[in-house]
């Protein structure tokens, strides 16, 4: 099997230093281990999308000095995998139309947000007729009682019975467009992920993902799940906690070797000094890189304007 990660931004918001680290080491992983790593870019959440965000990051990681391999996959040239995915499982009858609150599909519709309440879906839907009406959503038959195990090449073993975490989620909109769980799970298949290289805010998706993994007959592929770099209040860094955007940093005319030296030695890869990405690539390993959480200071922020 060919080894294969990918770098999925999103752009629903401007790349940062939280995760442009996680990209970095999905990155120096590929190039270690000689995998190959494609880029797709998320760009579904219409509402959610900033104008000009998607060329920004496309550009910011190139500025980074990390590549990939084939061609750009933008989730939004997408919609007919989904619908055909979403068919599949409709003619199977495991998934059922829902026509639940807008805020309710709204919110499961994009990537979850660390620290949002994952409220359980009670089931209102699951077996009522549905009228005409109103246009549905389509949500997951979670099976009652199973419990959802995973061996993370780096958290270890992992297991939650999602039934009683999440209850029957939403892979598509009232619309019939993919919501974010069914969509990475179509492209990571169709793109042959070996490997999904990601922050741990994301593990509670991951067994959402294993489900609707199955549920298609498609392969599963090995998941890593990294600690996250957190501001000084330990929330998830994001812009509340000042300009930590990689375009400043090029704009104020910082190197890229300086942005990965902070990077590099937040993993335990480096001294805290300029260094190119590749060569951080020698002595790569997941055994090098920190169990706890970074955290973000004004004093380390300022290190890279020094």
């Amino acid at each position: 099997m060919t080894l294969r990660t990918r770098l999925a931004p999103s752009p629903t918001g401007a790349l940062h230093l939280g995760n442009a680290r996680s990209f970095l080491l999905a990155w120096l992983w590929a190039r270690a281990s000689g995998a190959e790593v494609v880029l797709r870019v998320e760009d579904l959440d219409g509402p959610r999308t900033k104008s000009g965000a998607a060329e920004q990051a496309v550009a910011d990681l190139r500025w980074l000095g990390l590549d990939w391999d084939g061609e750009v996959l933008w989730q939004s040239q997408r919609s007919e995998a989904y619908a055909a995915a979403l068919t599949r499982l409709q003619e199977r009858g495991l998934v059922y139309p829902c026509v639940c609150t807008r805020k309710e599909i709204e919110a499961a519709r994009s990537a979850p947000n660390e620290g949002e309440v994952r409220a359980r879906y009670p089931g209102t839907c699951r077996e009522r007729a549905l009228g005409s009406e109103r246009d549905p959503a389509w949500r997951l038959r979670v099976p009652p009682g199973r419990e959802v195990t995973f061996e993370d090449d780096f958290r270890g073993l992992e297991r939650e019975v999602p039934a009683e975490t999440e209850g029957d989620f939403v892979i598509a909109k009232k619309t019939g467009e993919a919501a974010y769980q069914l969509a990475v799970v179509v492209d990571d298949a169709h793109q042959e992920i070996s490997h999904v290289i990601r922050g741990d805010d994301l593990v509670p998706s991951t067994h959402l993902q294993i489900l609707l993994y199955e549920a298609l007959g498609l392969p599963v592929p090995t998941f890593v799940h990294l600690p996250l770099v957190r501001g000084s209040d330990g929330r998830r860094l994001a812009k509340r906690h000042g300009d930590t955007r990689i375009s400043s940093y090029r704009e104020a005319g910082v190197s890229p070797e300086r942005v990965l030296g902070l990077l590099g030695s937040w993993s335990g890869l480096c001294e805290r000094a300029p260094i190119s990405a590749g060569e951080l690539v020698e002595g790569f390993a997941w055994e090098r890189l920190p169990r706890a959480d970074v955290v973000c200071d004004a004093a380390t922020e300022a290190w890279l304007r020094d």
